[in-house]
């Protein structure tokens, strides 16, 4: 269905250098807990969840129904598969990612049951990264997981080297590796076990992108470039929000606005954070931002077709896609002259009765499941 109403690059408060950085960190955290919290009875799963499920089965091939398929890399190609490792380039205080590397890695998708999906056979690695690095923060998370690594030093997404980030991470030797030298580079992560390390001699890992939440942020130039140096440097990468231009999704924040003035006490409780309680009830700035910036996304989200167009006129040296519907499925499929890309595309509800996971996946086409 088209959006209700065009696409507007309006601003976003949080986003604002005026903003207080206190405030910016409990609008995130609020955000982080939306991402990572099922509501009993009005979600089926959490939006993790759901990002976890495609991630299986669109770029990792992992869930049952793709391995009996003979969708699993080790089915679709005769050499063995690279390693896929999942950057988030715009991890702020860590959001949803950490939640998603546990249960892609626990093949957990939206059921606890094992005959709904599969672990991955070797782990896949996630790295946070951001413009504006919280490095604190995303220490806590990787302690708490092998699986979860961090570049410490700001990377813009628009001019990314993800063999520098994945070395900054501790997950690629140093090129050319010292001879009197077998530990990868850590930069303030914690040293990783042999088998997480993407050694530069044997097979290259493969790079997905994951935008959270994150991609409506960017004006038209800026998305193009960072889809160009995508393109160019990387694997696949994958868009996700909760949100889109329609009622529905107007609704829905304005049902988020109010659960947070719900919930505001158990959380400042669990915080910590008397002021989470005078800035939610004295003062509303938080319940007030959220709701704004939250209508204000919905504005500023693309549909499928909006992402191709911009793929199509990024300037990329490789070729980008051009769309195409596949009928009954309901996704969008995008492939260039070359064949080399395909993009896809889905929403599930997150929220009953009208919120929903919107998500845009786009691979080479040699590395998708089919």
């Amino acid at each position: 269905m088209a959006p209700w109403i065009p696409r507007m690059h309006v601003f976003e408060i949080a986003d604002q250098p005026w903003f207080p950085p206190w405030c910016r960190r409990q609008i995130q955290a609020a955000l982080t807990r939306a991402w990572i919290t099922r509501v009993p009875l009005l979600q089926r799963a959490s939006p993790a969840e759901l990002v976890a499920e495609v991630l299986q089965r669109e770029v990792l091939g992992t869930t049952t129904a793709a391995a009996a398929n003979g969708l699993a890399d080790k089915e679709r190609t005769k050499t063995p598969a690279a390693p896929w490792i999942m950057i988030d380039f715009c991890a702020g205080g860590g959001g949803p990612t950490p939640s998603i590397e546990r249960l892609v890695n626990a093949g957990a998708g939206t059921s606890s049951s094992s005959s709904s999906s599969t672990a991955p056979t070797t782990p896949t690695q996630f790295v946070l990264t951001d413009l504006h690095p919280h490095v604190d923060e995303w220490a806590v998370a990787a302690a708490a997981s092998p699986h979860v690594r961090y570049a410490p030093d700001p990377v813009d997404a628009s001019a990314a080297d993800p063999a520098a980030i994945l070395r900054a991470a501790g997950l690629l030797l140093p090129s050319p590796p010292s001879a009197s030298s077998s530990s990868p580079t850590t930069n303030g992560n914690s040293k990783l076990p042999s088998s997480a390390v993407a050694s530069t001699a044997a097979v290259p890992p493969r790079v997905f992108r994951l935008f959270n939440l994150a991609f409506h942020h960017f004006d038209d130039p800026l998305a193009r470039a960072i889809l160009k140096n995508t393109v160019e440097t990387s694997d696949g990468f994958g868009i996700f929000e909760l949100q889109d231009r329609s009622l529905g999704a107007f609704v829905t924040t304005l049902v988020f606005g109010l659960g947070i003035l719900l919930l505001a006490p158990y959380y400042a409780w669990q915080w910590g954070s008397p002021l989470t309680l005078v800035f939610t009830y004295a003062v509303p700035v938080l319940p007030f931002v959220l709701v704004f910036d939250g209508w204000m996304s919905m504005l500023r989200t693309r549909t499928p077709d909006e992402v191709a167009a911009l793929l199509r006129t990024c300037g990329a040296a490789a070729p980008a896609p051009s769309t195409e519907t596949t009928g009954s499925t309901g996704s969008t499929s995008a492939t260039s002259a070359t064949d080399a890309w395909e993009l896809r595309s889905g929403e599930t509800r997150h929220l009953w009765p009208c919120g929903y996971l919107k998500w845009i996946v786009c691979v080479k086409k040699d590395q998708a499941p089919s």
